[in-house]
């Protein structure tokens, strides 16, 4: 959703340089957590005939919300796309439509043949339909040679606590087949031991969670990595967030203090 009004304009490139001056001294995020909330409540607040239609344009703002992080230089975004719990409450033909838009963005937008960002995917690919996990499994092939150093993690069929317990299996399964014991595993587990076997492995915990539609929880996203975020709510449903929403929220995190542990 572009904004045209040259007052706007203005502002938000008044922003754009008091981030730029900020990142000359690293205090910009690496890692931006995006909730996006909202889309059913912007759909009926917009007098749309389906509240569905809500995640239409909220699927193809993530495109535009993207550019803003890269023009930022912020090179890993995780996006809370769909979580377990969603896909368990909401209706079939909710579920569906919702499958459909999100195979179309992410084979039209994000893994074309110029794509800027390299995919991954944090979530059970399992709980989805086939032809949703087969889009999901070809963009993370299709952009694995992406140049940019740009990454994007799409949290699909996802729930934070799921993930942790299935890295505890896992670490747990390779343990034991190396011959350890439980009460050997127990005596040397450390996080950086079960952050490995996290969906998210190999990449930064996020420095910045932005949730949208005023309301203030994780809603079980990211919660091993988001231990020492920053977090910032927005009362703007995602898909009327709007750049200097974003770079708002970018500048308070670059104005606090970091405090780890306490």
């Amino acid at each position: 959703m572009r904004m045209t009004d040259p007052l706007y304009a203005l502002y938000a490139r008044r922003l754009r340089r008091q981030l730029r001056d900020r990142q000359r001294g690293g205090r910009l995020p690496e890692h931006i957590g995006l909730i996006m909330d909202g889309n059913r409540r912007w759909a009926k607040q917009m007098g749309m005939a389906s509240p569905s239609l809500g995640h239409k344009y909220g699927a193809e703002h993530v495109e535009e919300v993207l550019s803003w992080c890269e023009a930022l230089e912020i090179r890993h975004v995780t996006v809370f796309v769909c979580s377990t719990e969603n896909l368990r409450r909401r209706g079939d033909a909710e579920v569906a439509f919702l499958m459909r838009l999100i195979e179309q963005v992410v084979a039209n937008k994000l893994a074309g043949p110029d794509a800027r960002w390299r995919v991954h995917i944090a979530g059970t690919l399992d709980v989805l339909p086939d032809s949703t996990a087969h889009v999901l499994k070809h963009a993370v092939d299709a952009t694995r040679d992406c140049a940019t150093g740009a990454h994007v993690t799409l949290a699909i069929g996802y729930g934070g606590r799921q993930e942790v317990i299935d890295a505890m299996r896992e670490l747990m399964t390779e343990r034991a087949e190396a011959g350890e014991s439980l009460t050997d595993l127990a005596a040397s587990l450390t996080a950086e031991d079960l952050s490995g076997h996290l969906y998210t492995a190999g990449r930064p915990d996020p420095d910045l969670v932005i949730r949208t539609s005023g309301e203030q929880r994780l809603s079980n996203f990211l919660l091993w990595q988001s231990a020492y975020a920053e977090l910032y709510f927005c009362e703007a449903y995602w898909p009327a967030f709007r750049e200097v929403d974003f770079l708002r929220a970018v500048r308070s995190f670059a104005a606090r203090q970091r405090r780890y542990g306490g």
